[in-house]
């Protein structure tokens, strides 16, 4: 997909350290999460689905996509904070959507932090809504 100068594309290795500067900026890496770790566990499982979007040769935005045949999940969906409300966090939804799509996915489920509304907004301006169940996780 592209707009303009802006290209999706795989992962590829190489990206690893702006990938990790554009997370951080984004404030999406919190103690629990080790962001080189979980690249690592990304490159291990449905590698084809972690993109990273360039625009004019500078990586702006990152997103990995999973699906285990029952629901679909999107996660470190980022975008760097000078480019953001500029439609690419929207064609990098569009993009996962279509993978999904193409591989027979009937649902994508979203976690995101209550505390970060204006993320939540975001998600609700691409059709997506809040459904009433509680998240609950464990840490192995």
């Amino acid at each position: 997909m592209t707009h303009a100068q802006f290209v999706i594309r795989k992962y590829h290795p190489s990206d690893e350290e702006d990938v990790i500067r554009l997370w951080d900026e984004c404030g999406l890496i919190v103690p629990q999460n080790d962001p080189r770790r979980d690249i690592e566990k990304k490159a291990q499982f449905q590698p084809q689905w972690f993109f990273v979007g360039i625009l004019d040769g500078r990586l702006i935005s990152s997103m990995m996509v999973g699906y285990e045949g029952h629901r679909g999940w999107i996660n470190y969906l980022a975008v760097l904070p000078s480019f953001q409300r500029r439609g690419y966090g929207r064609y990098m939804m569009e993009k996962a959507e279509s993978v999904l799509g193409e591989a027979g996915c009937p649902k994508i489920n979203l976690q995101v932090r209550k505390s970060n509304t204006s993320v939540i907004q975001f998600y609700k301006a691409c059709g997506y809504s809040e459904d009433a169940v509680i998240s609950l996780g464990k840490r192995l």
